[in-house]
This record gives structure tokens, C-alpha cells and sequence, in this order.
């Protein structure tokens, strides 16, 4: 087995994940690089640097033992600012990866990339991570990409991926659809963990989501890595519902994995 990676490169670390996982990852003896192309509060040492630029990219990576990949565009936006942030910046990332023989990459991909497809009932089996990808936004198209060009450089150059397809990683669940895609950052924090120190994973899909008892999704190739989840949505439930109500039957919510993101998603306006 491999030792624990010590320095890791957090990409995205101004964004909400990263910021949460400044917090809780140092506590099982990671040392983050943080990196944005945005100041980070409390971080003066952090880099500064944009996912265009492939140089200082390579800079960032050299002589990290992994890196988590949480920079670039988090909801929907135009194709071309998805294409450059997302798909091309991410392809700058794994070259400097490749370039400077960081073996592994924690990439945040997202339920988004299998947003169509339909959401199980109580009485149907968890979406496992083999079903196709089925997205629900450019965006989602983009992190359907991204797990394929982690796939590719496994196969072609060696790097390692855990991928994995984030619910929604709040200190709270904020609506009903988030009773089942919820990931408490705790949780995020013992995934990711999970994921950095877990040996010899190639290239390896996860849904991303806490232990909750509504959960649409199957953990198990999460748990393989060691995850255990150790929070329930469950305990939100009554008062959520109470403010909210259920979906309509029928509705995006109801329907899909996605909810509404399959009908009116949230735009990135950074």
C-alpha cells in the first residue's frame, strides 16, 4: 500500500467545497496547496493562477503527491465558458499532472452527468455509477467529459482518478431533492480522504452523498475505497418537508436524478 499523500494541490479552494475542505481535510494529515484564480480568504500563501495557464498549472503540481480538482464552473453556463473552464482547463490540469508524475487526481465530477436519468422509488435498487451518462446541462456534459478524460489518462499515461459525482455538499440540506443527494462536508472530507489514500484505483467512479436513509444512489465502490459515512439527511427531513412540500408528481424533481436542473438550472454568474 502506498503511504498517505501528505501534499495535496486543492484546486478551487475560494469556492464553497473548498473552502469547507480547507477546514476539515488537514485533520487527517493532508498539507493543502490551495489554488484559485481567486484571492483565498485566510490563505495570503495561496496561488493565484487560472486554469488557462498551462505554466503556471505545472508550477502548481510540481512535487504534490495529488491533487483535488474542484476549480472551474459549478452550475450551468454558456457552452463556450464550459468548454473553457471545464473541458480545456481540465485538460491542462491532467497535462501538468502527466508532465510532472503526480500519480493521483481526486476530480469533482457531479450527479449532473447522469442528470436524465430517472430517479429509483422506494421499492427499486440505487443507481449504481455504471449507468450511462445521461446529462442534464452543458455543464453536466462537461463532467460527463471529465470522467472520460480521467478514464483516458489511466489507460494511456498511468494517473490515477477517483471520480467523484458530488450531491450537494452543504452544511445543510435546502430543499426536499437534497434529502437524498446530500453530503454533509464531514462526509466530504472522510471521502476524499477516502480517495486520496485508497490503493491502486485506476480509474474510479463514486457518487458522492452521505449515509442518508432517502439516498437514490449506490455507494458501493465509495465504500470499497474505505468510505464510511458517518451522517443522515433523515434528521432535516420533518422540517423540510413541512416548509417545501413534496414534488409535484411528475415534475423534474420527481422525475430525474437531475430534478430542475433538467428544466431550469441555476446559472454560474461569476
Amino acid at each position: 500500500m502506498p503511504p498517505a499523500p501528505r501534499t495535496v494541490l486543492l484546486t478551487g479552494a475560494a469556492g464553497g467545497v473548498g473552502t469547507l475542505m480547507r477546514e476539515l481535510l488537514p485533520a487527517y494529515g493532508h498539507a493543502l496547496r490551495p489554488l484559485d484564480v481567486l484571492p483565498v480568504p485566510g490563505a495570503p500563501d495561496a496561488i493565484l493562477a487560472d486554469l488557462a495557464d498551462r505554466a503556471a498549472l505545472r508550477e502548481a503540481v510540481r512535487g504534490v503527491d495529488a491533487v483535488i480538482h474542484l476549480a472551474g464552473i459549478s452550475l450551468e453556463a454558456g457552452f463556450d465558458a464550459l468548454v473553457a473552464a471545464n473541458i480545456t482547463g481540465l485538460h491542462h490540469l491532467y497535462e501538468a499532472v502527466r508532465e510532472e508524475g503526480v500519480p493521483r487526481v481526486v476530480f469533482a465530477s457531479s450527479n449532473h452527468a447522469v442528470g436524465f436519468t430517472p430517479r429509483p422509488r422506494r421499492d427499486e435498487p440505487p443507481v449504481p455509477v455504471s449507468t450511462p451518462h445521461r446529462p442534464d446541462t452543458f455543464y453536466g456534459l462537461s463532467k460527463a467529459f471529465g470522467e472520460d478524460l480521467a478514464q483516458y489518462y489511466w489507460d494511456k499515461h498511468g494517473v490515477e482518478t477517483v471520480s467523484v459525482r458530488i450531491g450537494s455538499c452543504l452544511p445543510e440540506p435546502e430543499s426536499v431533492r437534497m434529502l437524498s443527494t446530500w453530503l454533509s462536508p464531514a462526509d466530504c472530507a472522510r471521502l476524499f480522504h477516502a480517495a486520496l489514500t485508497a490503493p491502486e484505483v485506476g480509474h474510479t467512479v463514486v457518487y458522492g452523498s452521505s449515509a442518508n436513509t432517502r439516498e437514490w444512489w449506490d455507494l458501493s465502490s465509495a465504500r470499497a475505497l474505505g468510505y464510511e459515512p458517518k451522517d443522515d439527511s433523515e434528521v432535516f427531513a420533518e422540517r423540510i418537508i413541512a416548509e417545501r412540500g413534496l414534488p409535484a408528481p411528475g415534475s423534474a424533481d420527481d422525475v430525474y436524478l437531475g430534478g430542475h436542473f433538467c428544466e431550469d438550472p441555476p446559472r454560474w454568474t461569476r
